[in-house]
């Protein structure tokens, strides 16, 4: 058996990065432990994930040139998250109340109802309700 267990997301801040995913988003924080960059320098592996879910977000900060210009634009202004949600209205209420941007409005497609919202970095995600 094999499973995703991570995926890097490069974030500017850990702690900006963590209040949007745990209060905004309502994720889990999993993990949050010091840690060591490859050459011996402090940062923190910095782990979220939604409740329940097996696979979950390592909030990397980003280090050095390449990665800085990478934030906020790791799928290259497409779509390339997706947040399944069981009640799709109160969610999409609940993350428009708290200032989060939409790129759309909701739009009902074969896989659910749909609407592209970006992070705090700017990635572009998708709020999906249950399928039809």
């Amino acid at each position: 058996m094999s499973q995703l267990e991570l995926v890097a997301l490069l974030v500017r801040e850990y702690d900006r990065a963590i209040r949007f995913f745990v209060d905004v988003l309502h994720f889990e924080l999993v993990e949050d432990v010091p840690s060591l960059t490859n050459d011996g320098r402090a940062k923190r592996w910095v782990v979220v994930r939604p409740a329940g879910a097996a696979t979950g977000i390592l909030l990397a900060r980003a280090d050095g040139e390449r990665q800085v210009a990478a934030v906020g634009e790791q799928c290259a202004g497409r779509v390339g998250f997706f947040l399944r949600v069981d009640d799709f209205d109160v969610t999409y209420a609940r993350l428009a109340a708290a200032n989060v941007t939409f790129v759309n409005t909701p739009r009902t497609e074969a896989y659910g109802t749909v609407a592209v919202f970006e992070d705090c970095e700017g990635n572009r995600w998708d709020l999906l309700g249950p399928r039809a």
